[in-house]
């Protein structure tokens, strides 16, 4: 290996400690941000000795991305779609979420009540609003209407 692809190799690798030392980064979007800079096959190839080192996690990453994503106010179905858009695999996200099951309608009440306040819609106008909302923040129908219902 030339000096050359040496020095590329280890700017790589510094390229991707630097994105993780900010935050962390799932194995599919960490490569999308350094293959625009450096050849996709020494991406993967860094990307790859990093996971083994266990620096780059996508566990770790679904972990830190959900609890950011709830402290936010967003409900389970947005937070699924975005990290399948950050190339995230379905059973880690499935498996991490179905942990959190618990406490989605209790989070889907609270950003309700930050929003519109403790009590019921007051008419069928107000109540479809509020559903709008709360189905965008990424909270299910089976979510919603016990948070609507203004009861406990």
């Amino acid at each position: 290996m030339s000096a050359e692809a040496i020095q590329t190799v280890k700017d790589v690798r510094r390229a991707a400690m630097d994105l993780l030392a900010r935050r962390e980064h799932g194995f599919t979007e960490l490569a999308r941000k350094l293959s625009v800079r450096f050849p996709h096959e020494l991406v993967i190839e860094a990307l790859t000795r990093l996971r083994e080192e266990r620096l780059q996690s996508d566990d770790r990453f679904v972990e830190s991305y959900v609890y950011s994503r709830q402290q936010r106010g967003y409900g389970p179905v947005r937070i699924k779609s975005e990290l399948f858009q950050k190339g995230i695999d379905g059973e880690l996200i499935g498996q991490y979420l179905l942990e959190q099951d618990d406490h989605w309608d209790e989070l889907a009440k609270e950003v309700k009540e930050r929003k519109f306040g403790a009590s019921a819609p007051r008419d069928t106008k107000e109540r479809a609003r509020q559903t709008r909302f709360l189905a965008q923040r990424g909270f299910s129908m089976s979510q919603i209407y016990p948070a609507l219902s203004g009861k406990n």
